[in-house]
């Protein structure tokens, strides 16, 4: 987890949940529930149900952002839910956002395989193992990300490039550079 300036913290979710079809349209978990991340914290179900509807009564949204960068919105989420998994989220890529486009062709080839939500924490408790159990979350922002905190989330793509097996075999030693540098 980090924070920044403002106090918002920020939680990555890694782990084979995160779809791209038709180039533009991506769907997927942005936190999984009951898993602790590398930072030992473990979001509860129900930590996002109020924010949501907090966001809902007054018009807002969730912004769909690169890499928890304010100044590069890439896309919109339509669609952010919890059920009994964890945050569900579905939104298309912008095309005329280059970034977005550049976005697509990163899941696509396995480079980019994370989400990550950015966060104020509201309630939390400590567990017996000294892990933060999140039990409300004020939801920010949903990012796409290259370096997510919890390992069982990986981000796939539907559909392949000639290239896809080398920059999936590069993604994949990327990441296994990633789970090294996080054990130490």
């Amino acid at each position: 987890m980090k924070t920044t300036d403002n106090g918002l913290e920020l939680k990555f979710c890694q782990g084979g949940v995160l779809q791209v079809a038709d180039g533009t349209r991506v769907e997927g978990y942005a936190s999984l529930f009951g898993l602790a991340d590398q930072g030992g914290d473990i979001v509860q179900p129900g930590a996002y149900a109020r924010s949501l509807e907090r966001m809902a009564a007054r018009g807002g949204s969730v912004k769909m952002l690169w890499q928890h960068d304010p100044a590069q919105p890439i896309g919109i989420w339509d669609e952010i839910r919890e059920d009994t998994r964890g945050l569900f989220v579905k939104g298309r890529l912008l095309p005329d956002v280059a970034r977005a486009r550049e976005a697509a062709v990163l899941i696509a080839a396995g480079a980019i395989d994370g989400l990550s939500i950015g966060y104020r924490t509201i309630a939390a408790e400590k567990d017996t193992k000294g892990r933060r159990l999140l039990a409300e979350l004020d939801l920010w922002e949903t990012s796409l990300v290259t370096f997510p905190m919890l390992r069982e989330a990986r981000v796939s793509a539907k559909g392949a490039t000639p290239d896809a097996p080398f920059l999936h075999d590069l993604a994949a030693t990327l990441d296994a550079a990633a789970r090294i540098l996080a054990d130490r």
